[in-house]
């Protein structure tokens, strides 16, 4: 169960943390959409319905979604169930459209984010409104364009922003749709804190077996909520089926994540909780004095190839220093993974110091 003293609350979201994003991938009809809300409002009040208006699709020929008149059964559901609404936009026209239904939140999609031109035309569109937008990473594992383009969306004078993490396409995803690549998550996280970061499920996993995972990893990274495509029919759903589940389905999985607080009122905690970090701030400071003068003999070495003639670039040499390494790694109870990841960024900054020497 969540302790309500430890969640913190954004007056411009509904509810309180962690935020609930739920509902189907596409909007198909006002039947189709007011069954679904109500199974989410058997079990869920502080929800923002969500619901695909203009579907970004890969080929023509397929579902691309009901248009402007979708945006008139989202207000009917805000209406009838009390839901905020939120929907994605990909064009000023998108925008204008739902500003002028009254759509309480928008989001601009990851096909989007990916394209500045496109943003700043939607950046455009806003200046002047006093509404929330979410902007979800772009499609290629890449932050800093996913930070402009939220930094574009402020300089339009948008202030209730907020960042939507629905993972990136790399070259193999598996077994995701959409690798999480935590770590460029993480790194979001910590250039924007002010920001509500809220982990799109559904689009990381595309299948629902995998979503307890990954929802439960997302709430374990202090995530600000999870946007989950919720659908009273997965199965005869025009767009996405295999990633969305029944209301129902969506309670069982609630109820089974663990809520944990970014923060604790235990004392005995708080102090040995300072107590290990000193030592890890004591361990870091000996780490980055070790690489320091490792790369003062990285410089000592370039000037001696320089001198010789030598290419900066030992191949031999650096598939030994790897290979070492990681048995070592290995033998310390640390993966090859991360002492490879580790080592090829210690090796990429030796060669720029040698380059420069």
């Amino acid at each position: 169960m969540v302790n309500d003293s430890n969640l913190q609350h954004i007056p411009w979201l509904s509810g309180k943390r962690p935020y609930q994003f739920f509902g189907p991938c596409s909007a198909e009809s006002l039947d189709q959409l007011r069954t679904t809300a109500a199974g989410i409002s058997e079990h869920f009040t502080d929800v923002i319905f969500r619901a695909g208006i203009w579907k970004p699709r890969t080929r023509p020929n397929t579902f691309e979604g009901v248009g402007e008149e979708g945006l008139k059964w989202l207000i009917d559901i805000k209406e009838e169930f009390g839901f905020k609404v939120t929907t994605e936009v990909a064009s000023p026209a998108h925008v204008e459209a739902c500003l002028k239904a009254g759509i309480d939140v928008l989001w601009i999609g990851a096909r989007t984010t990916v394209n500045p031109f496109s943003v700043q035309a939607i950046a455009d569109a806003l200046e002047g409104a006093d509404v929330p937008v979410f902007v979800k990473n772009p499609l290629n594992p890449d932050v800093s364009l996913w930070s402009g383009a939220v930094e574009r969306i402020g300089k339009a004078g948008i202030t209730k922003l907020g960042a939507i993490h629905r993972g990136f396409h790399l070259a193999d995803n598996k077994p995701y749709r959409n690798a999480p690549a935590w770590d460029l998550a993480v790194q979001f996280k910590t250039d924007h804190p002010e920001i509500p970061l809220i982990c799109d499920v559904s689009h990381i996993t595309g299948n629902p077996e995998l979503i307890p995972h990954v929802a439960q990893r997302a709430l374990d990274l202090d995530m600000d909520g999870l946007m989950v495509e919720t659908h009273c029919n997965p199965k005869k759903a025009l767009s996405d089926a295999k990633q969305q589940i029944t209301p129902a389905h969506l309670q069982g999985l609630w109820n089974s994540l663990i809520f944990k607080s970014a923060e604790s009122k235990n004392i005995e905690f708080q102090n040995q909780l300072d107590l290990l970090r000193s030592k890890i701030d004591r361990i870091d400071d000996s780490i980055v004095e070790l690489l320091s003068q490792r790369m003062n003999i990285s410089e000592e070495i370039g000037v001696y190839k320089k001198e010789n003639q030598v290419t900066i670039l030992q191949l031999q040499r650096w598939q030994e220093i790897l290979e070492r390494t990681i048995k070592s790694g290995k033998t310390l109870n640390m993966s090859e993974k991360f002492i490879s990841n580790l080592y090829h960024s210690i090796h990429e900054e030796s060669i720029d110091k040698q380059t420069n020497s």
